[in-house]
Formats: structure tokens, C-alpha cells, sequence
């Protein structure tokens, strides 16, 4: 990234002298000649980001500027660490100067993709998927740019073109166009029937909407491309296929491999679920965290699938991290850059002073900065009691709240033994006897945190 600096700097010289023709966005340049000269696939292809691609396709892109689709399904409402791997295929597209669509799949969300799934899914009604609808693209806008001038991302829901197209209409003018034999041949059916649990006609229609999708957005927004994850090939080539039976036309396919963990786990699942792009579902500093706890084979691969930074950037931070990996450096850097883009610095800041508390360098003034839900984060799991607020409005003396009120002393006497020691510490300072636990050590107005020793904490909640 940084080697382009330079070629910037030349060109907004150019476009002092004609302002008018200075892109509006400095973040996702656009221009045109210049982004065209990067190769798309092939900056794709050292990020280990390809898994399939047709003939063709990388012709058709070094060729014009092309217009590109991702699905992305709506039944939340906000996207996950799942869905990065496609985002990130939509950023480099667009930095590339092609123009990218994230298609909301608002009808076929009411239907359900079966591809990897082993059940029906739930449907929803139409008002819960354009809530949905919005806040993944509130999400999206920290990735894309939709106000560019020349290739600005778009958003479109496909249940804008499907919402009046009746039943008869549709196997007229698309189920003729494909056999069964070529549906059931898929492997996101076929597994379904081989598992026994089967599946619905609703489910089985599915590639027939998601083909009419990609046939749609080539005939009406010029769409020559689909792209996704690699479960989703079967789905894409009978888009492919349809534009060719239907509309005589040449569309492109392109996925990328599904993301796994070195251990085997399940790439962006944990104990708690989903790790989730919305702060309300998983706090900023649960997030960085997640990256931060990545091994380092996972991180060496994650950096070059989820981040901007150059190849040359990645291999300098890899060797760095070889010379001394149990500094962490590489998921520092890997958690860091990600968090900004999905955050913002100010969170990524939050969550690095958060993390060093538990090593003993935060402060109380760090502590009264942590927000409710990032402070249960980082003390998830330590030991929690009660303590009724009343009580801490008249002040409880110290020993007689670590040995009676929360039980963290067996007894008076070890408390004090220990508090002599200067071995206790509310919120983060060191206390006496003579200290008395009052409202004002409240955090958040609600918690105190006790520290025995060096390692052990415990969480106390005003109730």
C-alpha cells in the first residue's frame, strides 16, 4: 500500500490544476487507468483467496471495467467474521476500478439456501429483512464506497424483482431453462438426500432464484461476474448457465475457499458464538481479542485475507514475528487493522488498554473508562458475588467486606494479614485497613474489582 503513496501524490498534483476531476473519495481510489493495471485475480491469488475461477474470467476484467456481484443473506441483522472473507473480495475488486454490487437476498432469505445446511431454516417476514437489510449496509459502508464517481458500490435486495413476478411467469420464463436432473446434481442437494432429512421444493428452487438473481443484475446493471465462497459454486454456475440458455450471454465465477482453523475448529465460532461485525453483539475489545488469540499459523493466513496491508508489508511482519513470536507481534498488527476497519482506532486503543489490565499495567482511571459491557468481558469467568448497594452507601470497612460481605477472605484475620502485605486492591490501587468501600469506588455504579495478590480477581456487583 505504502509503495503507491508516491504515484498519489503525483496525481492529486494533476487534479490541483483540475479539480473537477478529483475523485470525491480518498480511501478507495477510483481512478480508472491507474487501478485497472491491477491485476484483480492475481492479487487474489497470492492472498490465497481463490478457489475456482471460470475460464475467461480474468480476461473479461483486464479487458473493461466490470461489474461484479456478492449475495449476502439477511436473516440477522448484522454480518459476522464469516462473511469477511467475501467482503474483502468486494474491497479489492472495487481498489482494482471494477464496480461492486452486495446483493441482500430479501426473497430468497424468505426461502433458505440449502448449501451447508443440514435443516430447514426459519423464514421471515418481509418488514425484519429490510431492518436487516439496512444495518448490513451500514456495516458494508465501512468497506466499500458508495459515493465514488465512476465505479461506486451498490446495494440491491433481490426481493425488488421478484416481489411481482408470479408463480406461472417464473417457471415460464426460467424453470424451462433448466433440468432437473441438472438441479438434482448439485451437491448442496444431493447431500441433502443422502443425509435423510431431505429436502423441501422451497429449498430446491433455491438455485433457481439465485440463478434468476445473477441473470437479472447482468441484463439490467450489465453484472458479468458472481462471486462467493466456495459452497456457493454450484449455486453461482446455474447463473451462469441460465444467462447462457436464456439470454445468450457470457457471465463469470469466482469463489474463494471457506476459512478454517489450524486446529480444526470452526473458523469464527466460540464458546459464546458468533463473533459478530456489531458492537451490540460482540463488544470491540470480545473482537479484538478473538484475532489476538489467533496461532500464528492462523494469523500469517488471516493477515493476507482480511487485511489491506502489501505482500511486502505481511512478509516483513511474518519474518518479524519468526524472530520473536512470543511477542505476538503479528496478531497484535493482524487484530489491530481489522478492528480499525470494523471499529474504529478508538476502540482498538480501549481494547489494548483492557487487554493489559489483566497483566497488571491498567490503571483505575483505565478501568472507569471500560464501558459495562467491556469490563464483564474482560473479567469473564473470574469469581462474582453480590454486595446490596445500601450497605455500600454507609460504607463497609474493608475487612469486613472482604471477609464477610463477598466471602474473598475465609477469615478477619487473613484479610488483614494480607492487607498489611499491601496485597489487596480495589479497582486497580492498593487499600489499607482503615479503607472503607464506599459508592464512589463503584464502577459503572455498579461493580468494584477486588485483586488478591497478583493473579487473582474477583468481581463484586452493587445490587
Amino acid at each position: 500500500m505504502y509503495k503507491y503513496r508516491l504515484l498519489y501524490f503525483f496525481i492529486d498534483l494533476v487534479f490541483v490544476s483540475y479539480p473537477d476531476s478529483h475523485p470525491e473519495s480518498q480511501d478507495f481510489p477510483i481512478f480508472a487507468e491507474m487501478n485497472m493495471k491491477m491485476n484483480f485475480i492475481e492479487e487474489l491469488r497470492w492472498r490465497g483467496m481463490i478457489h475456482d475461477v471460470t475460464p475467461g474470467a480474468e480476461e473479461q476484467l483486464q479487458k473493461e471495467m466490470t461489474v461484479a456481484y456478492i449475495g449476502y443473506d439477511p436473516t440477522s441483522d448484522s454480518l459476522h467474521i464469516g462473511n469477511l472473507a467475501s467482503i474483502m473480495m468486494l474491497v479489492h475488486f472495487q481498489r482494482a476500478g471494477h464496480k461492486p454490487i452486495a446483493l441482500v437476498g430479501g426473497a430468497t432469505g424468505m426461502v433458505g439456501d440449502p448449501s451447508g445446511k443440514s435443516e430447514e431454516r426459519n423464514l421471515l417476514d418481509e418488514t425484519v429483512l429490510r431492518h436487516n437489510q439496512e444495518s448490513i449496509r451500514k456495516q458494508l459502508e465501512k468497506f466499500l464506497d458508495f459515493t465514488c464517481t465512476g465505479n461506486p458500490a451498490e446495494m440491491v435486495n433481490n426481493y425488488d424483482w421478484t416481489r411481482e413476478f408470479g408463480f406461472l411467469q417464473f417457471l415460464r420464463e426460467v424453470g424451462k431453462h433448466l433440468t432437473v436432473n441438472y438441479m438434482m446434481a448439485k451437491d448442496s442437494v444431493k447431500n441433502r438426500m443422502e443425509s435423510g432429512s431431505g429436502i423441501s421444493f422451497t429449498e430446491f428452487s433455491y438455485q433457481l432464484l439465485q440463478g434468476y438473481d445473477f441473470c437479472w443484475l447482468y441484463e439490467h446493471k450489465n453484472c458479468k461476474l458472481q462471486m462467493g465462497g466456495s459452497d456457493q459454486w454450484g449455486n453461482i454456475m446455474t447463473g451462469t448457465e441460465l444467462i447462457r440458455r436464456k439470454l445468450g450471454g457470457e457471465a463469470y465465477a469466482l469463489t474463494c475457499p471457506l476459512i478454517t482453523k489450524s486446529d480444526g475448529g470452526k473458523f469464527g465460532k466460540t464458546e459464546a458464538g458468533n463473533i459478530w461485525l456489531d458492537p451490540k453483539k460482540t463488544s470491540p475489545y470480545r473482537f479484538y481479542q478473538f484475532w489476538l488469540n489467533a496461532s500464528d499459523e492462523d494469523a500469517a493466513e488471516y493477515i493476507r485475507k482480511f487485511t489491506l496491508l502489501s505482500k511486502e508489508e505481511i512478509d516483513h511482519a511474518i519474518t518479524q514475528h519468526a524472530e520473536a513470536p512470543h511477542l505476538r507481534n503479528l496478531q497484535k498488527l493482524l487484530a489491530k487493522e481489522i478492528t480499525i476497519r470494523v471499529h474504529s482506532e478508538e476502540d482498538v486503543h480501549a481494547a489494548v488498554e483492557a487487554s493489559e489490565i489483566l497483566f497488571g499495567k491498567g490503571t483505575t482511571e483505565t478501568l472507569k473508562k471500560l464501558s459495562e459491557e467491556t469490563l464483564l468481558s474482560v473479567f469473564e469467568g473470574v469469581p462474582q458475588s453480590e454486595v446490596a448497594k445500601s450497605d455500600i452507601a454507609n460504607k463497609i470497612p474493608i475487612v469486613d467486606f472482604l471477609s464477610g460481605t463477598t466471602r474473598i477472605f475465609a477469615s478477619k484475620g487473613e484479610a488483614r494479614r494480607m492487607l498489611k502485605e499491601g496485597g489487596v486492591s480495589i479497582n486497580k490501587e492498593k487499600v489499607a485497613e482503615e479503607f472503607e468501600v464506599s459508592e464512589s469506588c463503584l464502577l459503572n455504579d455498579k461493580y468494584l474489582l477486588v485483586q488478591k495478590g497478583k493473579k487473582n480477581y474477583f468481581l463484586v456487583k452493587a445490587v
